[in-house]
């Protein structure tokens, strides 16, 4: 089948010979892939990696897959075939996946050589999101998004609501991402938010915290066309580039309510500067989270200013199921706008076209693009809804 696909170190091509997927676990679907985003992980893989890919060509420790593999983990999909035990879809359903592969996971390939190791300490715990050897589907574990078709099992698939279109639903992903922050940082109604960074994941935040409630939001992002999204996204914005950083800090606290703080601070930015400023943003006994991914570097940090205030600091990782039920069910309630989210689309590419004119533009223009989508299907039906909604009902009536 068609995909953009990753063979190795430096190596991210089109193809038209990636096997195609098989149901081999009972309670398996395969997914005819509509729309699937690019995210951060993508970039860093094709510019650093291999990083979640294995290093060797083979083998991944969940799966023992190797390579060459669809990249890809932020999917929208139509199911089109399903296994034996499969309960909660049929065939023509729209859905989205979760794409994290765990030791919970490890059944689904019975003749990997780590099939039979038990369970870490945290999926025993349920926390599955940060197991010890969590991979990603389009990163290692499997082939994703960035192809015709994936195969994934059922517990890890969502249907979507009927009035959400395939290119927003792709974004249930990266929001699920920012969801599962808002919950971590145990957000208390009524509190006042700092967003630092308006990229993908802190505009994702902005739908994350609209979906429990919150309409006035603050995002600090030096990018114009960052801000003006955020801004029509309902934000107040601001530029941190045009304070030094001391003055900066002190006017971002002056507009909180109350003019001492933040109760919430988000870091979706994630440099020694953004840390900072998402600590000395915060009220007394605020929370500031860590939404980012970081390199290995250390960084420098003063623990007496927590302590000073009694502030928090906390991560967030990945997600879960409840997240992603839960920003499903925000939009099936209208409490995250689907026009506001369209605003994060900053670009819908064909998979043939997906390294030039849409990796290598994210790296190189990253200030004019936000989020690009890939599709498989052929360039005319780019964008075009109804032909997705087409397909779907075409799928149901062959049963």
């Amino acid at each position: 089948m068609r995909a953009l696909a990753y063979f190795g170190k430096n190596d991210i091509k089109f193809t038209n010979d990636l096997p195609e997927p098989k149901i081999t676990a009972p309670d398996e679907l395969i997914i005819d892939i509509s729309w699937c985003g690019i995210c951060g992980t993508d970039l860093h893989e094709f510019q650093d990696g291999p990083i979640f890919f294995p290093e060797n060509g083979c083998c991944h420790e969940i799966s023992g897959e190797g390579l060459p593999q669809a990249m890809g983990h932020e999917i929208a999909g139509i199911v089109s075939e399903i296994g034996p035990k499969v309960k909660k879809f049929q065939v023509g359903d729209r859905v989205v996946v979760e794409p994290t592969g765990t030791c919970k996971d490890r059944y689904r390939w019975p003749d990997a050589p780590n099939a039979n190791q038990e369970e870490c300490a945290a999926c025993k715990k349920g926390l599955y999101n940060i197991c010890s050897n969590l991979g990603l589907v389009g990163c290692g574990v499997q082939s994703g998004g960035f192809a015709e078709r994936m195969v994934m099992n059922e517990a890890k698939c969502y249907k979507i609501p009927e009035h959400l279109t395939m290119d927003v639903a792709a974004l249930i992903q990266p929001i699920a991402v920012s969801w599962h922050a808002v919950r971590v940082s145990k957000f208390k109604p009524g509190s006042s938010v700092l967003i630092i960074g308006g990229g993908p994941i802190g505009l994702g935040t902005i739908l994350a915290l609209n979906g429990h409630g919150v309409t006035e939001v603050v995002v600090s992002e030096p990018a114009k066309i960052r801000r003006d999204l955020a801004e029509k996204m309902g934000a107040v914005v601001y530029d941190p580039m045009t304070r030094d950083h001391d003055e900066s800090i002190k006017y971002l606290r002056s507009i909180a309510p109350g003019g001492d703080g933040f109760d919430y601070t988000f870091d979706c930015s994630g440099n020694p500067a953004t840390l900072k400023a998402a600590i000395e943003c915060l009220t007394f006994r605020g929370t500031a989270v860590n939404v980012a991914i970081w390199g290995k570097n250390p960084v420098s940090f003063l623990p007496m200013d927590l302590t000073h205030q009694e502030k928090s600091y906390t991560g967030s990782m990945c997600y879960t199921y409840h997240d992603f039920e839960a920003v499903i069910k925000a939009f099936e309630e209208r409490r995250i706008d689907e026009e506001k989210a369209k605003h994060m689309i900053t670009g819908r590419v064909p998979i043939e076209n997906g390294v030039k004119d849409a990796i290598l533009r994210l790296i190189t223009h990253k200030e004019q693009t936000i989020k690009i989508i890939l599709t498989p299907n052929n360039n005319n039906e780019l964008g075009d809804e109804p032909e997705q909604k087409k397909k779907s009902q075409l799928i149901k009536s062959k049963l």
